[in-house]
């Protein structure tokens, strides 16, 4: 049995610290945290394995019960599934209904940090989110919003790459987070990529390498203010139709290819000192010929990421709920393969207790043995110990509004996003020579209604018409008539290349047959400017409001466009020809 004196101890020095920072006019205690070894050296088996799992749970605040907790956890609230489990994180999503306003965040966070050390093993939490900006963003307004990688690619400045980084990091931190699943380092060489696109820097390996690196250290180098990095999903996820959520995604990379493009945004990572790492969810058969999954492959996680890349930090994941780690092997299974192939932290298991339970079944048959959980755990205590989170885990909401979205954060936001903008084709229309009507159609209800705010705060009577990603033929031709009506149209595109959403295609196509000036916009993908022409292209790469005014800035001259394409737009038509080619960008 172990003794709990020590725990105790722990708990108290803990909570004492937390008070201490919660408190406007206290000074720091005396007592020290205990540091990642003697953590563990107290700890029972359930602890040790309750802390390489990080899950979520529903609820607006850490003792809200929710149905949906009892339902899947046994439970009523989200303080109560961490001292279940004794848990070694928590993941917030919009789903779960922990993610509101920022003092919101804040209180929920110490709320779950305070069910942590008063229960378990007494361990604060990895508490953690994937805010990579852009199309992946869980926490909006009034954080701090950037447009994403690939607009960071089209900007190619890693010190801007890094500033976005470090702002969201400590605004994420403000809120109670520690972790941020980011950045994305995968290099999206397959246009027709379903899941990594825009959260791409780039199609070039050594552009994506810096800016991995830029935002790694963005993250991580403001210590006890910053955040975990992740980067994500190793060995690159960058060359498949498939989506990992849905399906087994297989890429045909051999060592070669590997070396030359999906390696050096991960080595880059390494090299900055990222805190952790993500697996994805592929095979790589010329990698390693198992047929598992790279989260299962010791080939991938130890030969290739910790013999071969030198990693010495945490492995952690993708989500074990997504159908490309399922197919092949039972959710009990999953976890001890993982941990077999080099994984520390197990996010997401589809059913947390029999992930748990096929952990510790596998330590008491011999197939795991406890020195192996006890080299995971040690990692996760470790992480928790250099970001500072066993010595204060907790925030104090009433500082929340001072640090998230402020003036500077936002203004830095723009300026950053000012140079991401990228013409790709001006046939005379670019800038716009004083319109009085601008109708604005297309894809997405708030970038339309956003961007036709912005126009009209020029000057013109500005009209948002949305249409939506698979607009229907009358839509299509409610746009046509209302672009009659108008000196120009602006028509916004999103993931008009994939075939569901081909209609999109159709309705550019039929506005610049009206002859009226046209100007299309790609707020995601750029490769939807390969597949019909108008007038004129703008790739913004995000259909954010930050994007949407400097869109407006470029359509009006108010700046000149000064992005370059960080990836190639093919053409359809010419198989290997590219419409634009890699770093194609005008300019006035």
């Amino acid at each position: 049995m172990k003794s709990r004196t020590r725990r105790a101890a722990v708990a108290l020095s803990a909570l004492v610290i937390g008070a201490a920072a919660l408190s406007t006019t206290g000074s720091a205690t005396s007592q020290r945290p205990l540091t990642a070894d003697e953590l563990l050296r107290e700890m029972t088996l359930e602890e040790k394995v309750g802390q390489l799992f990080v899950t979520y749970a529903y609820g607006r605040t850490a003792d809200t019960a929710d149905p949906a907790n009892r339902e899947e956890f046994g439970v009523d609230t989200p303080a109560e599934v961490v001292r279940k489990y004794h848990l070694g994180g928590i993941i917030h999503f919009s789903w779960t209904n922990s993610l509101y306003e920022p003092e919101q965040i804040a209180r929920h966070s110490n709320g779950v940090q305070e069910a942590a050390i008063n229960s378990g093993a007494r361990v604060p939490l990895l508490i953690s989110t994937d805010q990579e900006q852009g199309k992946v963003t869980r926490i909006g307004e009034p954080a701090t919003q950037f447009p994403g990688n690939m607009a960071l690619g089209a900007g190619r400045s890693p010190e801007d790459a890094r500033l976005a980084a470090e702002i969201t990091g400590r605004e994420l931190r403000a809120m109670g987070l520690n972790v941020n699943f980011a950045p994305d380092g995968d290099v999206n060489v397959n246009p027709a990529n379903p899941v990594i696109g825009v959260r791409s820097f780039s199609a070039d390996p050594q552009l994506a390498a810096r800016l991995t690196e830029a935002q790694v250290r963005g993250y991580q180098d403001a210590g006890a203010r910053g955040v975990s990095s992740s980067v994500k999903h190793f060995p690159g996820h960058g060359d498949t139709a498939t989506d990992s959520h849905t399906g087994l995604p297989v890429i045909e990379h051999n060592r070669r290819q590997w070396e030359q493009l999906d390696k050096p945004p991960f080595a880059a990572a390494i090299r900055a000192g990222t805190d952790s790492v993500m697996s994805a969810h592929i095979v790589v058969p010329k990698l390693d010929d198992s047929g598992d999954p790279a989260t299962l492959s010791p080939t991938v996680l130890t030969g290739m990421l910790r013999e071969e890349l030198g990693y010495r930090g945490v492995v952690v994941t993708d989500s074990l709920q997504m159908q490309g780690v399922r197919e092949q092997h039972p959710d009990a299974e999953i976890p001890v393969l993982a941990l077999q192939a080099g994984a520390d932290v197990l996010l997401m298991p589809q059913n947390l207790q029999v992930a748990i339970d096929g952990v510790l079944r596998a330590v008491r048959d011999g197939r795991l043995t406890e020195q192996r959980i006890d080299r995971s755990v040690r990692r996760v205590l470790e992480l928790k110990e250099r970001r500072g989170v066993l010595a204060n885990p907790f925030v104090d909401p009433s500082e929340v509004d001072s640090a998230v979205g402020t003036p500077e954060h936002l203004a830095d936001a723009q300026r950053i996003t000012d140079r991401t903008t990228t013409v790709l084709r001006n046939e005379n229309v670019l800038p716009l020579r004083d319109p009085r009507k601008v109708l604005v159609t297309g894809a997405g209800e708030d970038a339309t209604a956003a961007l036709a705010e912005d126009v009209g705060a020029r000057g013109p009577r500005s009209t948002a018409l949305p249409t939506g990603k698979q607009p229907s033929p009358e839509e299509i031709d409610r746009a046509v008539r209302r672009a009659a009506d108008n000196d120009v149209t602006v028509v916004l595109t999103n993931a008009a290349w994939d075939a569901d959403n081909s209609a999109q295609l159709d309705l550019v196509d039929r506005l610049a047959r009206t002859g009226k000036p046209v100007v299309a916009v790609a707020v995601q993908d750029p490769y939807d400017a390969g597949h019909v022409d108008a007038p004129a292209w703008v790739a913004t790469y995000s259909d954010k409001a930050v994007a949407m005014e400097s869109l407006t800035k470029v359509l009006f001259g108010e700046r000149s466009p000064a992005g370059e394409l960080p990836v190639e737009v093919p053409d359809p038509q010419r198989p290997g020809n590219p419409k634009y080619p890699f770093g194609f960008g005008l300019t006035w």
